[in-house]
């Protein structure tokens, strides 16, 4: 009877207990005020915690009501609604750019197809001339290429004649922009898609050098307008835009005669200016059009003598078709079509000049970028960087960029002079007296310099080194290449301090870096960041004071898939606190490539060639000296032009002179040392054959090292089936652990390392050798390797314990065991170098 009482009582208690859970896991129907209190706590945590819930309840009465665990579903359900609405708005999004993709894609596709049709009948019209009429042939194969009519300047007297050629330039640039005048083809690289700004096109054959964007901008047309007809504040090459005369046309439109000046992009070419009608109009369809074009006459514009450091060059019917969008924003098409008059300058330069991709690169990416990245900044989805806006950083990426365009080209209304100039210095000096680094808004951030600015620059053309190999290197191994003393110097005189002239305290640099990043271009093209430069007084009473330096820089082109992209790497030294409007004195350095041609027959220039000799070079009509030369094969080549400028007080131009030249023979001297070492004919199984100086070939040494490790250990290295050929180098320098080797001297340094030995140490196959055994290990690692030295040069290999080593930028990095062994030289039976291995290592 008992044990039937107990039974019955379990069976209740347990229907209690599951009636309990069921009620609190049933639906909750809350308040409004409810719904309210969650609602602002779920906006300050959206992940609360338990004690965080239990608070909750205790605080908000209204809340008492409800079981915890409801409070948890509650903020589960709001988690899993807000992450549902971003992802319902992310692909509306999406789907917008693509119906828009999809639209231009169909335009493209209509496009293509009136030019197969218009190719078809104008080969079919070839053959029948061929029958009939050889005569005819000459003009009948002429009619396919787009020519521009030169205009009178009597047209141009009177503002009937500027209408009708206004008429005629839209015509023309809406035969680029949708039609079949230009035979377009895609630009290598840049495939459209929903996540790419737009599609790109270059011309294929037609007179001069073409390109063409088309995208989908978040931006009202009119907006759209307004930004790109400001050309010097996207286009970073122009250095001036000045309208002389504006009358009002049909539909609200309005006709414009415009002087443009464009900066030379090096010192061994002469800028480029235009004079050209700009024509703004609407179409019936709602769409808003800006088209231009040359007007004929080299002497036609300004007073020649103020363009005579100028070329005239023309501009072909270009423009920006605009139309606006369903749903919001606007679908922009952008035409430039110019002719850079490429006789005017050295004939190596002239790719440059003939080039479709690098005016795609500089004016129509850039300007269809420009228009995203302001959308993006309208809208909030651009992070800022130390507190500032980013049409701030805007503005300091302009200035930069102008400041140091205006150096390299040293224009005569600046200011600038040459000086003591034969034409035969690899290093050209210009001296500015009347610099004054006036600043945008505030004058009394103003500085006025006691002397004036000198800059010293070089030009120099490089082979088979990947620009945006070469900046990214002098971007993250500053170290390598300039001389921390001069930086001290340079930012000491832009301070307003006792110690800026003629002298400054001793200072000691560690010579490391710190980057810390100020904002970026939507695609990261761009980046802005400033750079602490780490020193310490050598002054006893200023012993503990630090001496660092601040340098704005900005880095562009580091993307080695751009075609044509132009990459440079431009700074200036700033106060630690710098205001919006503090003034800068850019330097640095710009790298170009040249498009090259696989029947180049033009004689093969190295590395060490600097191009400012100006005697070596024929400006004219192009020459065949090297015809025949076996250096024909293909070959990428860069023009660099390095720029540095100093302040000096005028009784010390000519001391300041002396070491501005040096200095900048010096960086040169450091640039081919390194294009030499990351160039794709140099180490390792991309970069060169050669380790250093008397050592072997880089591929003899990757099999001395693995067979070696094979005879000592007892164990393969490689895998069995990369031990063949070329592969042991490769599968080395890919090997996951670090591997590295130094040479057997008093003072062991090392003479190789793989990728993963690189990255540990975070140098480059250049500064390695400059790298001593000892400065890797701390004092415990020093002496394991001491005591175990006799072993491994008896035994030939010796394990060594886990341990902590250091890279060359301070960081401690740790492995879990290292091996060393002797490498032998097959051929002499030497022992050529010792090989690290360091297993599973990590930065701490």
């Amino acid at each position: 009877m008992a044990m039937a009482i107990a039974q019955q009582h379990r069976e209740s208690s347990s229907s209690g207990s599951i009636n309990k859970h069921l009620d609190s896991g049933k639906y909750v129907r809350y308040t409004a005020e409810q719904v309210e209190a969650l609602e602002r706590v779920y906006l300050e945590c959206p992940k609360p915690s338990s004690l965080r819930r239990q608070q909750l309840i205790r605080e908000c009465p209204i809340l008492s009501n409800i079981e915890p665990k409801q409070i948890k579903v509650w903020f589960q359900n709001r988690r899993c609604r807000e992450k549902q609405r971003k992802e319902a708005s992310r692909l509306q999004t999406v789907n917008r750019k693509l119906t828009a993709m999809n639209k231009l894609l169909m335009e493209e596709n209509d496009r293509l197809q009136k030019q197969v049709s218009q190719l078809v009948c104008e080969n079919g019209y070839m053959r029948q001339q061929l029958q009939t009429a050889s005569a005819a042939t000459t003009d009948a194969s002429c009619e396919s290429v787009v020519t521009t009519p030169q205009h009178s300047l009597r047209d141009a007297n009177n503002p009937a004649g500027l209408l009708s050629i206004a008429e005629e330039t839209l015509a023309e640039f809406l035969s680029k922009a949708t039609g079949t005048a230009v035979d377009w083809v895609q630009m290598p690289g840049m495939k459209p898609g929903p996540d790419s700004v737009g599609i790109f096109a270059i011309s294929h054959s037609c007179s001069g050098v073409a390109a063409r964007a088309c995208g989908l901008v978040s931006l009202e047309p009119s907006k759209i307008a307004e930004i790109l007809k400001d050309r010097p504040s996207w286009f970073r090459d122009c250095r001036s835009l000045e309208v002389f005369t504006m009358f009002p046309a049909g539909n609200g439109g309005t006709v414009e005669l415009l002087y443009t000046q464009i900066y030379a992009p090096t010192t061994l070419a002469p800028a480029r200016d235009f004079w050209t009608l700009r024509y703004t109009t609407s179409l019936d369809n709602g769409s808003l059009v800006v088209c231009e074009r040359s007007l004929s006459g080299s002497g036609a514009g300004p007073n020649t003598a103020a363009a005579a450091q100028f070329v005239r060059a023309e501009m072909l019917p270009s423009g920006y078709l605009i139309r606006p969008c369903e749903g919001g924003g606007s679908i922009i098409h952008i035409v430039d079509h110019l002719n850079l008059e490429a006789w005017s300058v050295p004939e190596v330069l002239r790719p440059l000049y003939e080039s479709s991709r690098v005016v795609a690169q500089k004016m129509t990416i850039a300007a269809l970028r420009y228009i995203r990245q302001i959308a993006q900044e309208t809208s909030g989805e651009v992070v800022y960087g130390l507190g500032r806006q980013p049409a701030v950083l805007r503005t300091f990426s302009q200035r930069l960029s102008r400041g140091f365009n205006d150096a390299i080209n040293g224009f005569n209304d600046d200011g600038w002079s040459l000086m003591n100039c034969d034409g035969a210095e690899d290093v050209i000096i210009a001296v500015n007296s009347t610099k004054n680094l006036n600043t945008t808004s505030n004058p009394a951030n103003s500085l006025s310099l006691p002397g004036g600015v000198l800059c010293a620059k070089a030009s120099m053309l490089l082979q088979n080194v990947p620009p945006a190999v070469l900046v990214r290197f002098l971007r993250e191994h500053r170290s390598e290449w300039a001389d921390f003393s001069v930086d001290a110097y340079s930012a000491a005189s832009l301070k307003a301090s006792p110690y800026s002239y003629p002298g400054m305290r001793p200072t000691r640099f560690t010579g490391s870096q710190i980057i810390m990043p100020l904002g970026h271009t939507i695609e990261h093209e761009e980046l802005l960041e400033v750079i602490r430069l780490e020193g310490h007084s050598l002054a006893h009473e200023d012993a503990f004071m630090s001496r660092d330096i601040h340098l704005l820089q900005i880095c562009s082109g580091v993307d080695e898939n751009a075609v044509g992209a132009c990459s440079e790497l431009v700074f200036a030294p700033i106060d630690e606190m710098f205001p919006d409007d503090a003034p800068l004195l850019p330097s640095g350095f710009r790298i170009i490539p040249l498009d090259s041609k696989s029947g180049d027959t033009q004689e093969t220039l190295t590395t060490h060639r600097t191009l400012d000799l100006t005697s070596s070079l024929e400006v004219g009509p192009a020459t065949n000296q090297a015809a025949g030369d076996s250096s024909s094969c293909y070959n990428t080549r860069s023009v660099l032009t390095i720029a540095f400028q100093f302040p000096f007080e005028s009784n010390l131009q000519d001391n300041v002179a002396t070491m501005a030249r040096q200095y900048v023979r010096s960086v040169i001297s450091s640039v081919q040392r390194v294009a030499m070492a990351i160039s794709p004919s140099g180490l390792g199984p991309a970069v060169g054959p050669k380790l250093s100086a008397g050592s072997p070939e880089a591929l003899t040494l990757a099999h001395w090292i693995c067979q070696s490790y094979s005879y000592h250990v007892g164990a393969e290295l490689l895998r069995s089936d990369s031990v063949g050929g070329d592969s042991v180098l490769k599968n080395l320098w890919h090997h996951q652990d670090a591997i590295l080797c130094c040479s057997l001297k008093s003072l062991p340094v090392l003479i190789f390392a793989n990728q993963a030995g690189l990255d540990m140490l975070e140098t480059t196959l250049v500064a390695l050798q400059d790298i001593s055994l000892d400065k890797i290990f701390d004092e415990s690692g020093r002496k394991g390797l001491c005591a175990d030295f006799a072993k491994i040069m008896q035994q030939g290999f010796a394990y060594l314990p886990a341990g902590i080593c250091m890279s060359t930028m301070g960081r401690h990095v740790s492995y879990e065991q290292a091996i060393a062994w002797k490498v032998v030289a097959a051929e002499e039976n030497t022992v050529h170098c010792l090989a690290f291995s360091f297993i599973n290592w990590s930065f701490v």
